[in-house]
């Protein structure tokens, strides 16, 4: 051992793990003239994020969007197209992150990383190993799709989140377990290539974190588009028939068939290969490290970023995660604030929001109100043919401090930042009433919304909710 550590190159931070965490870590240490190392056991730099998770879905759904609004009739889109477009967008993201390392002189050691002590990594791959020394260190390994004994993934078939692109678009029907983000993401995209879909969910509502109305109105939109909701069911047990058709046996005893089955039921942190015993670490379960508000493990030097530590597992979240991690390790002033941080469904329609739910306000007693803008009523919505989006803002009463905005149709994921603003800066929906937005444009739900909550707080007499 100390034979190894005398050969440890010494580094100010390293960085284990290169995704969407690891990168804006390694990156704001650089920037802070910190010698920084990356470990990546992948070929490709960019974890999960760049290369089975993030930007492949979403590339996924853009390309199943722009054909299914083509009209096109001559041939149903293959799954050879679409694994070209995501291979074409993951590896010019590869490209950017490669070289954004280079021009900040980041090592970028490929292997499996190891704790030898609490100070020392091991980097272990094909060639050898190597051993680094570092003053600190930030775990960003992210993680993987959960499995289930009961679901014997098989890649071909039965598949998971990570094998996904394997997903022949021929197939007739599709089963979807799981009914978080990943899974409605999934079955949105399925249902638009008018693939029938049945999703099962063992709990009573699908994304349960989310407001009630704008699931409500998402699951509305699912169902006409072909979604069938198994909810409040629990699989027992998957099976393949000889002719290659795959079971979910359900606990109530329903059978549900169809020709393929995506198993999308949590994650699993990869932490199992770490050694976090060597530095007096440990895992629970889901391979999950709890840190502090400063993102520190019970080794103060040790940081932890990203999925590894759990809930919400968004690579915005990640990416900031990472850097306030690095800022707080060196004592740089850093100021970040989650109860700000957006949330982005990519459903279809998506989703978005920010700021507090009805169900928290209420709960600490906060006397609101509510504004509600239908994308029926606003001249791009038409423009668009998306007439059932609507844009829901919770603001005080008494202050008319905007609380809460909460989006579901086209572009709600871009159109959320402007409440993000608003909230951050503790505006008041009269600033929204005020402001002038370019027409047409979906920003203009702010104002109608403002507007229409502005109506409920001095209604009187007869009904008078104009929302212009």
């Amino acid at each position: 051992m100390n034979e190894m550590t005398r050969s440890a190159k010494h580094y100010d931070m390293v960085v284990i793990g290169s995704g969407a965490a690891g990168h804006h870590g390694a990156i704001q240490a650089a920037k802070l003239g910190k010698k920084v190392a990356v470990v990546e056991r992948s070929e490709a730099l960019g974890g999960a994020s760049i290369n089975t998770g993030t930007i492949p879905s979403k590339t996924l759904r853009e390309a199943v969007l722009r054909f299914t609004r083509s009209g096109s009739t001559d041939h149903r889109i293959s799954a050879s197209d679409l694994a070209l477009r995501i291979e074409e967008v993951a590896s010019r993201e590869v490209r950017v992150f490669e070289s954004q390392f280079r021009r900040n002189d980041i090592d970028v050691l490929r292997g499996d990383a190891s704790f030898l002590g609490p100070h020392t990594v091991r980097v272990t791959n094909e060639a050898g190993e190597q051993f680094c020394d570092a003053d600190h260190i930030l775990i960003a390994t992210g993680s993987r799709p959960a499995h289930n004994e009961a679901i014997p993934v098989d890649d071909v078939s039965i598949i998971d989140t990570d094998t996904i692109r394997r997903l022949r678009t021929e197939h007739h029907v599709l089963t979807i377990v799981g009914g978080g983000v990943i899974g409605i993401e999934y079955a949105c995209m399925a249902a638009s290539l008018d693939i029938p879909v049945t999703l099962i969910e063992r709990r009573p509502r699908i994304l349960d974190f989310v407001d009630q109305q704008i699931a409500e109105a998402l699951s509305y939109h699912m169902r006409s588009q072909g979604v069938t909701f198994r909810l409040g069911e629990e699989v027992e047990e998957v099976t393949r028939s000889s002719e290659g058709k795959v079971c979910a046996k359900l606990k109530s005893g329903k059978q549900i068939w169809s020709d393929a089955l995506l198993y999308a039921v949590g994650r699993q942190a990869n932490t199992d290969s770490l050694n976090l015993a060597a530095c007096e670490l440990a895992a629970d379960a889901r391979g999950r490290i709890q840190v502090n508000a400063n993102f520190q493990t019970s080794q103060p030097h040790i940081y932890a970023a990203g999925d590894v530590i759990g809930f919400p597992s968004l690579s915005s979240v990640a990416m900031e995660q990472g850097r306030v991690a690095v800022c707080r390790a060196f004592g740089v002033p850093v100021v970040s604030v989650p109860e700000l941080f957006p949330y982005g469904i990519y459903s279809i329609p998506e989703i978005s929001f920010v700021g507090k739910t009805e169900e928290q306000l209420t709960e600490a007693g906060v006397s609101y109100e509510i504004g509600i803008a239908h994308y029926r009523e606003i001249a791009r919505g038409q423009i668009l043919n998306d007439t059932s989006g609507l844009l829901k803002i919770l603001f005080h009463r008494e202050t008319r401090q905007l609380l809460g905005v909460h989006i579901v149709g086209e572009g709600a994921t871009e159109l959320i930042h402007i409440g993000q603003a608003v909230i951050g800066f503790e505006g008041t929906i009269d600033s929204l009433i005020n402001t002038v937005f370019n027409y047409p444009t979906l920003a203009e739900c702010y104002k109608v919304a403002a507007l229409n909550g502005l109506n409920r707080i001095n209604y009187s007499g007869e009904p008078h909710l104009a929302n212009s």
